[in-house]
């Protein structure tokens, strides 16, 4: 199994879900993992986060899985109203939310103890959408290629 360096998120994402006892993929759950951060999940007409409060949008449990994981992280990580805030800052927040859901419901260190990875059984062990699970292995191997691994 390879020895990955990982990223300041990586780490992060590791060590939330280390002090969760979250190990792998099956035990990813909208449900319990936001009762476990005390985070309120709501449905509604569009997805948003309010303090600790994150409201989706029904659709697809794949789409509600990646669309948590892009306001949760403005709830552990951004502070603010962007009604408030300049365009370039709101951009910053939303494409760091973007990131960290890549992360976050696909985590590198689940992905690194399986013996074959790809966008097929990312989409079925992960519960992501075909597309979500063609970018998060681009990343994966991307990481892979620029030796950001060790044997």
């Amino acid at each position: 199994m390879p020895i990955f360096i990982y990223t300041h998120l990586e780490s992060y994402i590791r060590d939330l879900y280390k002090t969760l006892s979250i190990n792998n993929p099956r035990q990813l759950d909208i449900e319990k993992i936001a009762s476990m951060l005390n985070i309120n999940v709501y449905y509604g007409a569009s997805n948003y986060r309010v303090g600790n409060n994150v409201i989706l949008k029904k659709s697809t449990k794949p789409r509600e899985w990646q669309m948590f994981a892009h306001e949760l992280c403005h709830c552990l990580r951004h502070v603010g109203n962007q009604l408030n805030m300049h365009y370039l800052f709101v951009d910053l927040q939303e494409y760091q939310a973007d990131h960290f859901a890549y992360h976050f419901c696909v985590p590198t260190f689940m992905l690194a103890n399986l013996r074959e990875v790809s966008v097929d059984i990312i989409t079925r062990l992960f519960n992501v959408e075909y597309d979500f699970a063609l970018r998060r292995l681009e990343m994966y191997q991307s990481k892979i290629l620029s030796k950001g691994v060790h044997a």
